[in-house]
């Protein structure tokens, strides 16, 4: 414990001396009237560092960089390109100000290659940065309407869909380490909570899950109480994962120009092939202007031909993703394994521009073709014109997962680390409903899964689509909940005319806050599951370490959304919450948390301060 201890101060210090090197560029970019200008991006370059980011919608953007002069230039359509000279010193801001003056839309070129050395055409390339003129930010996220208190009188149950994708909070990540906040509605609270592990007990008995609850106190509302939810799925070892037909899914149009867009991907799916054995089938379907098969179901074991396939692909044109997808599924259907894992893995921007295009008509596609047996798994990548809202969507309807890469370290860990969770579906619609006891609890609110609420009486219903869970997955939930007072448990309410009056049941006057009702279907399809299991409190019990740092990332998410319920919370509350229950970290994750928080503490004061 001492070890690790010392081992954490020194990341921290160390993390401390990083920072303080650094100093900051705070600018603007405006056109000629002073009007701010939101989606230009915004390159900064030296001859050791590239860095690229966006304008928020006050025409802001921000770097974090060592001492030197570095070179920033904007780029929007139907602009001429600004270039500024900046000097940056230690531990000082710097305060640029880039004017874009209307011009002739700049001739671009679209990428056909690599970074490596191969054939470049379509692509301007400096450095190892791939630049595009851009056509402003086109990203898009759907609304999220935060959860209110529901008093449980009127309201006792809450009924959710599970969530297990992760894709906000590398979005988020990417947005932080570009020096930018987030915009609010790419917080989804639930996928920054679930991107991490917790120390929940395996699957036991009859059910692929295992259930884990806990109350404690709320870190934000000391009057309140807080809840756990959590599932974790039995592990499987390679030796037990099943012969898998996968077919690639490569949006190679014009929009996956840029390097951490179709290079990503290529070295994403390169992640996968060395797992491959000669029982599973690999495809490769590739879309642009039209869809292609590029390589036909392959067994896995020939490695050096899957590469090769991938090796091969190149960029240019619009996008027909409905083609594509269809096809996909076409092969996939083709080449299904009984038994087996039979998964589309998409990977794209999501910038669908031609042919059937829509998100109801896309929807729509995905729902129907996994009645054949095949599901969608969608990987997002890329900046400046990510369409999450569409993808998110997509891998919901195809009963499968959405992850956002941003990095090569994010592709190792979700078809990596966590390929098996990725691939592997082992529960099927698993959806929650929580009946809480109102002799204990006056209301209550479900943190996050926003966008995966359920209608009571869709909890039996076995034709309403839920959320899949992949194995050595875990799910977490909390709630916020407001305990009933002795007095107004005791209060008798309105005397009311057509309303039976009941006497209270022995369960509600057990020490039990909630009862949480799982169903689920097994992967193989069939008839839902269903297991409960009952919730106490132990009066002046601390919370443990998964509570601590779930509460943590919520506070983060709450902070980040400047949400009307986040209390007391405060950025230095997530450090020392996250601090204090970070002892197994062994991949990092946690430690990489707390620098995240860091960083959007201080560019949350930044934006405060600039607009005193």
């Amino acid at each position: 414990m001492r070890r690790l201890l010392c081992v954490l101060l020194s990341f921290v210090l160390c993390s401390a001396l990083v920072l303080a090197a650094e100093g900051r560029i705070v600018g603007t970019v405006t056109d000629e009237s002073g009007g701010a200008l939101p989606g230009v991006t915004v390159i900064l370059q030296s001859p050791a560092l590239t860095r690229t980011t966006t304008t928020d919608a006050q025409g802001r953007f921000a770097f974090s960089v060592p001492p030197g002069r570095y070179t920033l230039s904007a780029q929007l359509s139907g602009f001429t390109d600004a270039q500024i000279e900046v000097k940056v010193t230690l531990a000082q801001t710097a305060t640029p100000a880039l004017v874009m003056r209307v011009g002739a839309l700049t001739e671009t070129v679209t990428v056909a290659s690599e970074l490596s050395g191969r054939r470049t055409s379509h692509a301007e390339i400096s450095g190892h940065h791939l630049r595009q003129s851009a056509p402003g930010n086109t990203e898009s996220y759907a609304r999220l309407d935060e959860s209110p208190f529901f008093d449980v009188r009127s309201r006792p149950l809450s009924t959710f869909s599970i969530d297990v994708d992760t894709a906000a909070y590398a979005n988020v990540r990417r947005f932080l380490t570009g020096d930018q906040l987030p915009p609010k509605d790419a917080v989804r609270i639930e996928e920054l909570v679930n991107y991490f592990n917790y120390d929940y007990p395996d699957a036991g008995g009859d059910h692929p899950f295992g259930v884990t609850t806990e109350i404690a106190g709320c870190p934000w509302a000391p009057a309140h109480r807080l809840a756990l939810v959590g599932l974790h799925a039995r592990t499987i070892t390679a030796a037990q994962v099943p012969a898998r037909n996968l077919v690639f899914l490569v949006d190679v149009s014009g929009s996956m120009t840029d390097e951490n867009k179709l290079p990503l991907v290529k070295s994403t799916l390169r992640l996968l092939v060395p797992q491959l054995t000669e029982r599973d089938r690999i495809a490769l379907v590739v879309y642009a202007g039209s869809a292609g098969l590029v390589l036909d179901a392959t067994p896995g074991d020939r490695h050096h031909v899957v590469l090769d396939a991938l090796d091969r692909l190149e960029a240019g044109g619009s996008t027909a993703g409905g083609a594509g997808i269809q096809l996909a599924y076409d092969v996939a259907v083709r080449n299904r394994i009984p038994d087996g894992v039979n998964r589309v893995i998409l990977c794209t921007d999501g910038d669908f521009n031609v042919g059937v295009s829509d998100e109801g008509s896309l929807t729509r596609l995905v729902e129907k073709e996994k009645e054949r047996g095949v599901f969608l798994s969608v990987l997002g990548f890329g900046m400046g014109n990510l369409k999450d809202s569409m993808m998110e969507k997509l891998a919901d309807r195809g009963d499968g997962n959405y992850a956002y890469i941003d990095s090569p370290a994010e592709a190792r860990k979700v078809l990596g680390a966590e390929a098996a969770g990725t691939l592997l579906t082992v529960a099927k619609d698993v959806k929650l409903q929580v009946e809480f006891n109102p002799r204990l609890v006056s209301s209550y609110r479900l943190i996050g899964y926003e966008n995966r609420r359920l209608e009571d009486e869709d909890f039996d219903d076995d034709a309403k689509d839920a959320g899949e869970l992949g194995a050595g997955q875990s799910v977490t939930a909390l709630y916020e909940l407001v305990p009933a007072a002795a007095e107004s448990a005791a209060r008798p309410g309105p005397t009311l005319k057509y309303q039976e009056k009941r006497r209270p049941s022995a369960e509600s006057r057990r020490a039990e806050w909630m009862t949480v009702n799982i169903r689920y279907k097994p992967a193989a399809g069939g008839r839902s599951q269903r297991l409960s299991v009952a919730a106490e409190a132990v009066d002046g019990a601390a919370a443990s370490e998964n509570l601590r740092f779930a509460s943590a990332v919520a506070a983060f998410g709450m902070l980040l959304r400047d949400s009307a319920h986040k209390g007391t919370a405060t950025f230095e509350m997530v450090d020392s919450l996250a601090r204090s229950a970070s002892s197994a970290d062994q991949a990092g994750y946690r430690a990489e948390f707390l620098a995240l928080a860091a960083r959007a503490q201080q560019l949350t004061e930044e934006v405060r301060a600039a607009r005193r």
